[in-house]
């Protein structure tokens, strides 16, 4: 089997990985942007509320998340596919960290503008839609795609729940052909290529969502 050979084999899992990535980081900006919006309330409980949230999901180990949903549920009746419970650990996690980076960015809008936007009658959705989520997205860019290549590197753990992404199909090609360190540098490429390919699609958003006018730092 010949270097190539093991890069096709394992491909088969990059598929799974990419899938997983891309869940799970939807799920993350999902829960990361409603997070950080429901950060402007004034509300004393949401304040607390998501205090808790970013401590308690920033604080817990991506594996350990994983096994309580995955084995744990299942003691009181509560069954989540490998799939499912993959992407809600990755998404969970995930969005506790963007709901600060989205915190910070919506915050270093510029105020005048959102009282320029008042005062031409625009109402409270279209600021947000028209005037902050723009600056918003362009300024988390950077704390966005550093989340994303830590999403990707949790991935691995999908293995230990069945699914049979990448590591998976390093693990076993190993086992049959003692051939460990041609088939992880392999992984390693694949992984590198994934991050490259990822990092494109984000930049291209961040193009989308550029201020006109104003140049790229």
């Amino acid at each position: 089997m010949t270097f190539w050979d093991i890069l096709n084999t394992l491909a088969r899992g990059a598929g799974y990985t990419v899938l997983v990535t891309l869940a799970s980081i939807s799920a993350g900006l999902a829960v990361g942007l409603s997070l950080a919006v429901f950060s402007t309330l004034r509300w004393k409980a949401v304040r607390l509320f998501l205090a808790a949230y970013t401590y308690v999901f920033r604080g817990i180990p991506v594996l350990v998340l994983l096994f309580i949903l995955f084995f744990g549920l299942p003691g009181i009746g509560i069954r989540i596919s490998p799939f499912v419970s993959m992407v809600a650990t990755l998404g969970l996690v995930s969005g506790a960290y963007l709901a600060e980076v989205f915190r910070g960015a919506m915050a270093a809008v510029d105020g005048d503008e959102i009282l320029a936007a008042e005062a031409s009658g625009f109402n409270r959705g279209e600021i947000f839609l028209y005037i902050i989520l723009p600056q918003m997205f362009r300024m988390s860019t950077p704390g966005m795609i550093n989340e994303f290549t830590s999403v990707l590197k949790y991935t691995p753990f999908a293995y230990t729940v069945g699914i049979p992404e990448i590591m998976k199909e390093a693990m076993s090609l190993a086992a049959l052909t003692l051939r460990g360190l041609e088939i992880y540098l392999a992984v390693g490429i694949l992984y590198f290529l994934i991050y490259k390919l990822l990092v494109m699609l984000f930049l291209t958003l961040e193009k989308k969502f550029r201020i006109p006018g104003l140049a790229p730092e």
